[in-house]
C-alpha cells in the first residue's frame, strides 16, 4: 500500500492536463493460483484453493506498463509481493484482535 500512496501523491503534484493516465501497479505479473499459494504459505493454513472457470471477459494479461511513471514521476514499486502481503496478513490479524 505504501508503494501505491507514494504513487498517488506523486500523481497530485503533476502539473498538466487534468485527465492524463499513469500506470501505478507492479510489472511482474503474478497468477492468482500464485498469489493465493502465498497467502496460503504465509499464514500457515490448511484451507485449499479452489479453481473456477474464467469469466468471459477476464484479460489474459494484467501485467501494467509503468514507464511513464517511472519516467515522468520518478517513481516506481520497492515492495515486494511477500513483503506486501506479510504487512496485509499482519494489519488484518490487528484488526481481528481489535473486535
Amino acid at each position: 500500500m505504501e508503494d501505491l500512496i507514494e504513487g498517488l501523491v506523486s500523481l497530485m503534484r503533476v502539473e498538466g492536463p487534468e485527465y492524463d493516465v499513469y500506470n501505478i501497479g507492479k510489472e511482474n505479473e503474478h497468477t492468482i493460483k500464485e498469489l493465493a499459494q502465498e497467502v496460503l504459505n504465509l499464514t500457515d493454513t490448511e484451507s485449499g484453493i479452489v479453481h473456477e472457470p474464467l469469466p468471459e471477459d477476464d484479460p489474459s494479461q494484467r501485467r501494467p506498463d509503468i514507464s511513464r511513471a517511472k519516467a515522468e514521476l520518478n517513481w516506481e514499486p520497492e515492495i515486494s509481493l511477500r513483503e506486501g502481503l506479510n504487512k496485509t496478513i499482519e494489519q488484518f490479524k490487528r484488526n481481528m484482535n481489535s473486535v
